[in-house]
């Protein structure tokens, strides 16, 4: 009888443990899911033809299995390149890819390598061309877009570059006398840096300078969390902007105005695998043609078609254990019918506090502490359909950014997304503007049980106040309440280690993902703490220590290449 995995959740996380299994094991994955949603927060919403991802999911990560997994699903379309292909940059290695391709093993990245690839003999310098055999995506709608990053901060009813740039539209905006007062507090953080980083606050202001800090993060930052800076744990910083500071960004900004553009066109030069640029300011990314959920419901519909079992609304209730391991998972559905699923492993990415609530065994008052203490931001975004946008380009069309981050205090407002510039087939209708509005709260806030018709026109006003767009405008809206979204990291969060020595303790249960591992990470991350799972159960052993280290911004235990 086959071996099988009980996976609880159908996220990122969850689907890619799946698909592992069922490529390279012969473990079979059941997956719980307890919603009717497959993908987790990186779903796409539908709404009257329009589609809504929540929170803005950019495809690319800086490892390279990743990447590669990504391009066996959904090759990039080079309609939107140019006609011949899209230039790419490996390891110091310049990869073409001619068509959309899915090559099998050869070379690095599957599905992302070139038509033809010219490799040179170090020896006698002379060269040999590979050809790899390659074919069409499965069908034309299952493709990545390569897509322009542009991220703006929106304070003082102006526009900011994103990383903060010392440009003369930056001087303008904040006038001399604060520019003035940036300057000389950066220079004083560098020169006396807080040496023991205890907070989110100094965290930022050791990189950024106390009045940068004051200016740009601390009242966004607040206005996610709800918390202050000075309570939230540097590691956050750590975790979401490591590598990033002022210094780093202004490098990025003179080397891009003085470097020589290559001879290829600027358009299709540059580097969507850009593992040398810190995640803040990668300018050019990958995106599903529909919207992430739409690749994570292509590897729902590969799981099913492998033998694997995705069971929707199916909400995990309870863990039965016996000494040291877990022997089943029981579940209710929607219509309080009970079932129970036994397995030889179990991955969970439900959250760490829920988790700890459902296991049937006597657990450690303090670890009991730990888990309720856990808290988690919650997120409402909420779509509106409208004829046009108050700001605009230069030339009087739309605005080209993907996310804004609004840092205005008299409105309760955190970002914007522009769904339109993610991809234009997010949008039924083209000429009109569809956008997401995001607001962090928490399940007892005012704003999360206010009726779906009220937060709509709340939120067409707070965008009206601050001169984004006129409430005569607006067509239509869509509501999406999105609970736990952020894992937070305060509360008992200090404390956390008795929390993942204790789950530790039980041989056959592995926690993954955001919500699984309480780590405030991006999808790639999900997918690697998943995929070290897998590999480990096929080699007959998984590394908890070396899974908890797995962090998305460091090169997934690879070397950099100097």
């Amino acid at each position: 009888m086959s071996r099988r995995a009980i996976i609880i959740g159908a996220g990122p996380a969850g689907l890619t443990a799946a698909l592992e299994f069922l490529r390279h094991t012969d473990i079979v994955p059941i997956i719980l899911e307890a919603s009717s949603e497959i993908g987790g927060i990186s779903r796409t919403i539908r709404y009257k033809g329009n589609r809504m991802d929540i929170g803005g999911h950019r495809f690319f990560s800086k490892s390279d299995r990743v990447m590669q997994w990504w391009m066996d699903l959904m090759p990039p379309d080079l309609t939107s390149e140019t006609p011949t292909g899209v230039d790419l940059s490996y390891q110091g290695k310049q990869r073409r890819i001619e068509v959309p391709a899915h090559a099998p093993e050869h070379p690095p990245l599957r599905g992302m390598g070139p038509l033809h690839i010219t490799e040179e003999d170090p020896d006698d310098g002379t060269t040999e061309t590979i050809t790899v055999e390659t074919h069409a995506p499965e069908s034309d709608d299952l493709v990545m877009l390569v897509r322009p990053r542009k991220s703006r901060i929106y304070y003082l009813r102006r526009f900011f570059d994103y990383p903060i740039k010392l440009n003369g539209t930056t001087i303008a905006n904040l006038g001399p006398v604060r520019m003035a007062r940036i300057g000389i507090s950066y220079i004083t953080s560098r020169l006396h840096p807080i040496k023991n980083e205890k907070s989110l606050e100094d965290f930022l202001i050791n990189r950024f300078g106390r009045e940068l800090y004051l200016t740009f993060f601390k009242s966004y930052t607040e206005k996610v969390w709800g918390t202050p800076c000075n309570e939230i744990s540097a590691e956050w910083g750590a975790q979401r902007i490591k590598g990033l500071s002022l210094t780093t960004a202004l490098k990025h900004f003179i080397r891009k105005a003085f470097t020589p553009k290559p001879k290829s066109s600027a358009s299709s030069s540059e580097d969507i695998s850009q593992k040398q640029t810190d995640t803040s300011l990668i300018e050019r990314f990958l995106y599903p043609k529909f919207g992430p959920g739409q690749l994570w419901e292509h590897v729902a519909e590969k799981v099913i078609a492998l033998g694997g079992e995705i069971h929707t609304n199916t909400k995990a209730s309870a863990l039965n254990i016996e000494g040291t391991r877990v022997t089943s998972v029981l579940t209710t559905n929607e219509r309080d019918e009970q079932k129970e699923f036994t397995g030889d492993f179990f991955l969970s990415t439900m959250p760490m506090r829920e988790l700890i609530a459902c296991m049937k065994t006597d657990i450690p008052a303090n670890v009991r502490e730990v888990a309720a203490g856990l808290e988690y931001r919650d997120f409402i975004t909420i779509g509106i359909l409208a004829n046009k946008l108050d700001v605009t380009e230069s030339d009087k069309t739309l605005i080209k950014d993907t996310w804004i981050y609004i840092q205005e205090p008299d409105v309760l407002l955190g970002r914007l997304q522009i769904f339109n510039n993610w991809s234009p087939y997010m949008v039924a209708d083209p000429t009109k503007v569809w956008i997401g509005l995001e607001y962090f709260c928490y399940e007892t806030d005012p704003l999360w049980s206010m009726p779906d018709d009220e937060l709509k026109t709340f939120a067409a006003r707070e965008l009206e106040k601050i001169g984004i767009l006129r409430t005569a405008e607006v067509l239509d809206a869509h509501v999406v309440r999105v609970p736990k979204t952020y894992p937070a990291y305060f509360g008992t969060y200090s404390r956390f280690d008795e929390l993942r020595t204790y789950t530790d303790t039980f041989s056959n249960l592995f926690l993954i993902g955001r919500n699984g591992m309480h780590k405030y990470n991006n999808q790639d991350h999900s997918m690697l703490t998943a995929m070290a799972v897998v590999d480990g159960l096929a080699r007959g052993h998984v590394d908890k220590s070396a899974l908890w280290q797995i962090n998305t911004e460091q090169e997934y235990h690879e070397e950099k290449q100097k």
